[in-house]
């Protein structure tokens, strides 16, 4: 007996199609997985999506309701759980106000999930905090593509344009590893002569395809930057016709410029000088371009400013709104994009509307008929919610498919505060490391269960339909949410039926804002294999490539700022003479919940490593292969050595996809970007010393 289940990838933010296919024979079940054609990926599966089955199917599964009681779990109906979660929260509401419970969703909720868990807290709790792990993913790069195009989609230009770029920067973005089916357009676009410039301090596999790798000190992004902006004023490549009349600002950039010196610049970015005039002559030169950014860049405390300018870069040069010229922020969560336009963020509404803004509250007021002075205000972002917790302002967290003490900077201190709550409540499909911290665990779906669309990194909507039942108690993410609701009795405002249903609220919620998602629908989904927002009406195909004419702000310009040389506030010292950052490895995703439930996957990359210097691991006596002690200010982790002359002599880089007493996240900086509440994960200053002496 063979059962087909089609369905797509739940892992990274390309959402690659594919076939499950399930056979029984003789009572035991074998498993055989094909990629299936599709836009984006164009029929490609890598090692995650190949054993994605695993960990959905896995023997691990949480399937029925769990309460905690006298410290252990034990299995509850969904009733017991729903009541002793209307009871708490009540009560913890009317003690210390509505404020006090705040809700963490996650970046790989598809899109009903991600607006209705931002309803949820809004209408049925009313509380002002509610945040999501996807802060530490695109907060920059969002933030950064609001203020200067006025609008936000990963993307400005759809993939396949790649291919005909004639130069690419790859700031910050390892995308062999963190989404290898993207990498063909890569490897097709050198063939067919582009330049390829990858910034990054280590030689990844993305590097390996370079013309040329531009190895810069970790957190100085934006002076490197800076080093390519003056080369192409300086030389005469920009393209003043595009400057006066679709930007506001070069005046002010070019006079900034003026005062930097470039050796200087190559001085404190580790970069040398003539490898800054290379790559900025290429990009000048070029008769179009293309600048992605990624992690790299966007995880610093200066990640904004950073993106701003090479967004700067784009802007000064022409390249944007044009066939092979645009900007792309690699999404690396499964619905990173679409996570973050329907209201999980802490000053967000659905459609990407501000949630301080009044004409947009009275029109999502009145499209879930309430009232609009009954909507909270803006909350705080992620990791600063944790330091509500701290504080006791927060005392209760409900918890949607995100692992914080894992995924948060400072991690012990986040573990410390979540000790502190008087409830605890996790909705997730396995055991995480957070969950086992709960006081009651609600059972949810896996991506082979569960329907419902998620955006991809061009702002692409596709439709992930049920591939199969739930097994055992299993509640789909709306069913836990409406369910709640109803015992706090605001069950009429989430009465649906399905996520189709859920999907045709937010369409109406979305319609005339920045993401505008009101012209699709599943049905057109299901027949063109995606649409690209903005979709404003029915028969619109859905906006490919952005800027064309215009951008988003109300002149219809986009907007270039100066952008200083910025420092890591965290500078190494004799005591901690490293700097440290951090990644993914091909084999895991985020926190590694679900890949360290694929066997295959487990037996791949079953532990963590430090990547180091050969000739900084000689003068700190560490052998290849060995356990390390890695401390930085906040904590310590042990890990194996790997050397290697990849990665620059003052810098070592540690995956995050560890828990415990490997868990990088131990050791990273809390301190924020003041614009846009990023976490400064990619820089922080440690010592290395070997475990056993």
């Amino acid at each position: 007996m063979e059962t087909v289940m089609e369905t797509q990838c739940p892992f990274c933010s390309v959402q690659c199609k594919m076939q499950v296919i399930e056979k029984k024979e003789s009572g035991l079940k074998t498993y055989k997985v094909l990629p299936k054609q599709n836009a984006a990926s164009e029929g490609r599966l890598c090692i995650k999506g190949m054993n994605a089955y695993q960990h959905a199917l896995s023997g691990e599964r949480i399937t029925t309701p769990l309460i905690k009681k006298d410290g252990v779990f034990m299995p509850a109906t969904w009733e017991e759980a729903y009541a002793l979660i209307a009871t708490e929260f009540s009560r913890i509401q009317s003690e210390f106000g509505r404020d006090a419970i705040g809700v963490y969703g996650g970046g790989s909720l598809t899109n009903e999930t991600s607006y209705l868990l931002g309803k949820f807290a809004r209408v049925a709790l009313q509380t002002k905090y509610i945040d999501y792990n996807g802060r530490f993913c695109m907060s920059a790069a969002a933030t950064a593509g609001n203020k200067a195009f006025g609008i936000d989609r990963g993307l400005t230009n759809p993939l396949p344009e790649v291919r005909q770029s004639d130069c690419l920067i790859l700031a910050g973005t390892n995308i062999a590893e963190c989404q290898p089916t993207l990498m063909p357009y890569f490897t097709d676009a050198k063939k067919n002569g582009a330049y390829i410039i990858v910034i990054d301090p280590r030689n990844t596999l993305t590097a390996e395809l370079a013309d040329l790798h531009l190895k810069v000190k970790p957190g100085m992004d934006a002076a490197l930057a800076n080093g390519l902006l003056k080369v192409i004023i300086d030389g005469g490549y920009a393209d003043e016709l595009f400057l006066e009349k679709r930007t506001n600002g070069f005046e002010e950039v070019k006079a900034h410029i003026d005062t930097l010196d470039l050796a200087k610049l190559a001085s404190i970015t580790g970069v040398p000088a003539e490898d800054i005039q290379e790559a900025g002559k290429r990009f000048g030169k070029a008769a179009s371009g293309m600048i992605l950014t990624a992690r790299g860049v966007e995880q610093q405390t200066d990640g904004y400013m950073a993106v701003r300018n090479f967004i700067n870069i784009l802007l000064v040069t022409g390249k944007i709104g044009k066939v092979g010229s645009g900007y792309g922020a690699v999404t690396g969560q499964a619905n990173g994009q679409g996570g973050r336009e329907h209201g999980q963020k802490a000053d967000q509404l659905p459609g990407y509307r501000s949630i301080e803004n009044l004409e947009d509250r009275a029109y999502i007021a009145g499209v879930w008929g309430v009232e609009p002075d009954d909507l909270p205000g803006k909350g705080v972002s992620a990791y600063e919610m944790m330091e509500k917790v701290h504080e006791r302002e927060i005392c209760t967290l409900f918890l949607m498919g995100s692992n914080p003490i894992v995924s948060n900077p400072n991690a012990n201190f986040v573990e410390e505060g979540l000790r502190k709550l008087d409830f605890l409540v996790v909705a997730d499909m396995l055991m995480s490391e957070t969950a086992q911290m709960a006081d009651v665990i609600l059972p949810t779906s896996s991506y082979l269960e569960n329907e419902g669309t998620l955006t991809n990194l061009e702002g692409r909507v596709l439709l992930r339909e049920a591939a199969r039942p739930v097994p055992g108690f299993v509640k789909q993410d709306w069913e836990v949410l409406s369910g709640v609701a109803e015992l706090l009795e605001k069950g009429s405002y989430f009465s649906y039926s399905s996520a189709e249903h859920i999907f045709e609220e937010l369409r109406v919620a979305s319609r005339g804002g920045l993401a505008d998602y009101y012209g699709i629908t599943y049905d057109r989904l299901r027949k063109e294999e995606g649409v690209y927002w903005p979709c404003p009406s029915i028969d619109h195909p859905g906006e490919k490539r952005l800027f064309e004419t215009s951008f988003a702000h109300s002149d219809g310009k986009a907007a270039l700022i100066p952008v200083d040389n910025h420092f890591p506030k965290e500078q190494t010292s004799e005591e901690f003479s490293l700097y440290l950052t951090t990644g993914r490895v091909l084999g895991h995703y985020l926190t590694g919940v679900q890949t360290r439930k694929s066997p295959t996957l487990e037996a791949r990359q079953f532990e963590s490593f430090i990547e180091i210097h050969p000739k900084t691991a000689r003068k700190l006596n560490i052998r290849d292969e060995t356990l390390v002690k890695v401390k930085s200010r906040r904590g310590e982790i042990v890990v194996r050595s790997k050397l290697t002359a990849s990665i620059r002599e003052d810098t070592v880089f540690v995956p995050m996809h560890w828990s415990g007493i490997q868990n990088i996240n131990k050791l990273t900086n809390e301190e924020l970007d003041p614009t846009c509440k990023m976490p400064g994960f990619k820089v922080c200053a440690v010592s290395v010393t070997p475990l056993l002496t």
